[in-house]
C-alpha cells in the first residue's frame, strides 16, 4: 500500500461520516404559575366562573381597553426603536438600571397642562404621563391633580425614541390593586366593599379599579334566601349597591381573573358587624329584626348586622313550646333589647316585652270568684294548666285538688287536653303572673252571689235582644 493510500485510510478512520438521526421532541416546559391563587377554589367553582368571567372580560369598557391599547402600542413602539441589530456582538452586562419597566413609583407633580403632566421622581428625574391618559380620567381625577401633589405612577418605558420617560396614572393604580388583591389572598382577611352589579353567574364587586366576581354558589346563606326569579335582573338586581364582606380566592391578573366569595367570609363578618352592633345598643331599646333560625331554645333574629336570641320564654305572654308555634323564618318583627353581653359577645332579646302585657287587661277586668271559659293545654302530675279563650296569652293552673270533690291521682281522670271547660278564678297574682283556676267550684254556692252580679253586668252590656234571649233561656 502507497503512503498516499496509506495516509487516506487514517483520515477516514479519524473522521467517520455523520449519520443524521431524527430529532428529539422535547416538551415544552410547564408555564410557571408565579401568581397562582393562595387558596385555590372547587373545580365546581371553577368551572361555574369560567363563562361568568368571560362575560365579564367581553364586557370590558372602552376606557379600559383604549388604556391598555396605548401602554401596548408604547412598549411595542420603544422595543422596535431600541432592539439591536442581528448580527451585533453581544453587549457587556450593564448595572441595574435607576428605574425599571413595570414597576410603580411615587412621585409629585410638577407641571400641568391640558396636554400632558409632569412628574418629579425625585433628583431630577422627570417623567410625563401623556394627553392620551389623561382624556380617559374622570373629573374628579383630573381635579387632584395639581402642582405639588403625590402621586402614584406606573413606568410604561424608562426611555422612549424620543428620550422621554412614559408614566401611566391608571396603570398604577390598577397595579396597586392587584397588588391589595394579593395580600388579601394571602391573608385572607375579609374585604369590604359594595355590590356595583351583576351578570348571569352571579355578583360584581369592586376591588378599587378591578372587578371582582362572586359566583352565586359563593354567596351567604342569607343573602341566597332573597334571590329570586329567573332571570339575572330580577335575581340580583335588588342587591346593588349593598354592603358586602368578601375573601379573596383566585388572583390572576394575566387572565383578568379575581374570584371572591362571600360564602368564606361569613363567620367574620358576623363577628366583626356584631361586635360593632354590641357598641351601639343599649338595654331597653325597641329595634326591628328579622328571623333567621328557629330552634328548640328559641329564635335567632338578625336587628341589623348581629344576631340576638330570643329565648323561648320571651317569644310571647303565653305558653310556647318550639318557636314555630309563633314564628316563621324570614318574618319581620320588633324586638326588645334585655341584655347585652360584649365578652360573649351575646345579645339578648324579647318579643313578648313589645307585644303589650296581657295582665293589664287582667288586672283590670278579671275578678277572683268569676267564671271563664278556657281550653286545657297541658297535664301534669300536680295540675292542669288550662289557657283564658278572652286572654289567649294567659295560662291558669288548676291544680289537681281543684279538678274535683273527689280524690284524684291524675288529671287525665277528669280533663282532657284541648277540652273547652267553664273554670272559676280563684287567685290572681299580678306581680307573680300566676291565675289560679278551680273546677270543682264552678257550682259552689260560696260565690252565689257574685254570679248573680256578674249575670246582671253582663245582660246589662248585652244588646237588648241578646239580653232578652238570655233571659228567657
Amino acid at each position: 500500500m502507497s503512503d498516499q493510500e496509506h495516509d487516506t485510510r487514517e483520515a477516514t478512520i479519524e473522521a467517520p461520516a455523520l449519520v443524521e438521526l431524527p430529532p428529539v421532541e422535547t416538551p415544552a416546559p410547564a408555564e410557571a404559575n408565579v401568581e397562582a391563587p393562595v387558596e385555590a377554589p372547587s373545580q365546581a367553582v371553577s368551572q361555574e366562573v369560567t363563562e361568568a368571567v368571560a362575560e365579564l372580560d367581553s364586557a370590558e369598557t372602552s376606557a379600559e381597553a383604549a388604556a391598555k391599547t396605548e401602554a401596548e402600542e408604547t412598549v411595542a413602539t420603544d422595543a422596535a426603536s431600541e432592539s439591536d441589530p442581528a448580527d451585533a456582538e453581544p453587549a457587556p452586562a450593564k448595572a441595574q438600571p435607576k428605574y425599571q419597566r413595570g414597576q410603580v413609583y411615587q412621585g409629585t407633580i410638577c407641571e400641568t397642562s391640558p396636554t400632558a403632566v409632569l412628574v418629579d421622581l425625585g433628583e431630577g428625574d422627570i417623567g410625563v404621563v401623556p394627553g392620551r391618559e389623561l382624556e380617559l380620567m374622570t373629573k374628579r381625577m383630573l381635579e387632584s391633580l395639581v402642582v405639588g401633589a403625590k402621586v402614584d405612577v406606573y413606568l410604561v418605558n424608562p426611555r422612549n425614541h424620543r428620550g422621554k420617560m412614559v408614566l401611566s396614572i391608571n396603570h398604577a393604580m390598577e397595579e396597586m390593586d392587584w397588588r391589595n388583591a394579593e395580600k388579601f389572598a394571602k391573608s385572607k382577611a375579609v374585604y369590604e366593599a359594595l355590590i356595583g352589579g351583576y351578570n348571569k353567574g352571579g355578583l360584581i364587586v369592586r376591588f378599587g379599579r378591578l372587578r371582582g366576581f362572586v359566583p352565586q354558589s359563593q354567596l351567604s346563606e342569607a343573602r341566597a334566601r332573597q334571590i329570586s326569579g329567573n332571570t339575572p335582573e330580577e335575581r340580583y338586581s335588588p342587591m346593588v349597591n349593598q354592603p358586602i364582606g368578601v375573601k379573596v380566592m383566585e388572583v390572576d391578573r394575566h387572565r383578568n381573573r379575581l374570584i371572591l366569595s362571600e360564602r368564606a367570609a361569613t363567620r367574620e363578618v358576623r363577628v366583626k358587624r356584631k361586635e360593632s352592633l354590641i357598641a351601639e345598643l343599649t338595654v331597653g331599646e325597641v329595634r326591628k329584626g328579622t328571623v333567621v333560625s328557629l330552634e328548640n331554645f328559641g329564635a335567632f333574629v338578625d336587628i341589623g348586622g348581629g344576631e340576638g336570641l330570643v329565648h323561648v320564654s320571651e317569644l310571647a305572654w303565653g305558653h310556647v313550646t318550639h318557636p314555630r308555634q309563633v314564628l316563621n323564618l324570614g318574618e319581620e318583627i320588633e324586638v326588645e333589647v334585655i341584655s347585652v353581653n360584649p365578652e360573649a359577645n351575646r345579645i339578648g332579646l324579647s318579643r313578648r316585652r313589645v307585644l303589650g302585657d296581657p295582665w293589664d287587661e287582667i288586672a283590670t277586668s278579671l275578678r277572683r270568684g268569676q267564671l271563664a271559659r278556657a281550653t286545657v293545654t297541658k297535664l301534669t302530675k300536680f295540675g292542669a294548666f288550662a289557657r283564658l279563650n278572652d286572654y289567649e296569652a294567659v295560662e291558669g293552673l288548676i291544680h289537681i285538688s281543684e279538678l274535683s270533690a273527689e280524690r284524684v291521682e291524675h288529671p287525665r281522670e277528669v280533663v282532657g287536653r284541648g277540652q273547652e271547660l267553664v273554670l272559676r278564678v280563684i287567685k290572681i297574682d299580678i306581680k307573680e303572673r300566676r291565675l289560679g283556676l278551680s273546677l270543682k267550684s264552678v257550682n259552689s254556692t260560696e260565690y252565689l252571689d257574685l254570679d248573680w252580679e256578674m249575670a246582671i253586668q253582663e245582660s246589662v252590656t248585652l244588646p237588648a235582644d241578646e239580653a232578652a234571649a238570655e233571659v228567657s233561656e
